[in-house]
């Protein structure tokens, strides 16, 4: 059994309400529910039905709100994706973070290349 300091917590271990997590995320709790209802976040319940998300639940939602935003996948395809990192045991979503920042990183410096500093 793994002794863990009080000074780091548990990451898996659901403290947050849906309110308090959908404020932290930034988004609506609504969202939160349509997204334990396609199976992308898996929230705790306590003995009175309330919903309570964890830190790792919350990166989860993180991820799914960029994969939905910026990369303009759909939530069947983030199931997929999740699927498959589960699958393969592999990190494929922070691969496809990196490659997407590098690229963003080359077209930034692209433009920077293509416009001269000093023209005006």
């Amino acid at each position: 059994m793994a002794f863990r300091r009080p000074d780091q917590p548990d990451p898996s271990r659901p403290v947050y309400v849906i309110s308090v997590a959908a404020g932290i995320v930034s988004v609506h709790p609504r969202t939160l529910r349509i997204y334990e209802e396609e199976g992308l976040v898996c929230p705790a319940r306590t003995p009175t039905n309330i919903r309570l998300y964890s830190e790792k639940d919350l990166r989860r939602v993180l991820w799914i709100r960029h994969l939905t935003q910026n990369l303009g996948v759909n939530l069947a395809g983030v199931r997929i994706l999740f699927e498959l990192e589960n699958r393969l045991g592999t990190r494929i979503l922070e691969r496809l973070y990196d490659e997407g920042a590098a690229e963003d990183a080359r077209a930034e410096r692209d433009a920077s290349e293509a416009s001269p500093a000093g023209a005006t």
